[in-house]
């Protein structure tokens, strides 16, 4: 058995972009901020922020293109999923949450 879910909790950085598939499907990409605190050995603030590409499909995408907008703070829960494509006689990986 095996699992792939992933649980967010963070801010939009910028406005969710919409566009549509060729049979006029809608899917809707978002960049997602998550960040942590900690306290560092000399008792000094840090913070790490990490940056999700998520997208989402049909309905789901609908909504979240009318109702989210830059700096929401949203909940989110998916998939992880790679992809590649090539440039420039390279391939490039990239991840994202569906």
């Amino acid at each position: 058995m095996s699992v792939n879910k992933v649980i967010l909790v963070g801010r939009l950085g910028k406005d969710p972009e919409v566009r549509y598939t060729a049979d006029q499907r809608p899917i809707c990409n978002l960049a997602l901020a998550t960040s942590r605190r900690w306290r560092d050995k000399n008792g000094e603030t840090q913070e790490q922020t990490e940056w999700h590409n998520i997208s989402m499909f049909g309905k789901v995408a609908e909504i979240g293109n009318e109702y989210l907008k830059k700096g929401s703070q949203i909940y989110f829960e998916g998939r992880f999923q790679t992809n590649k494509y090539e440039k420039d006689v390279q391939t490039i990986y990239f991840t994202q949450i569906i």
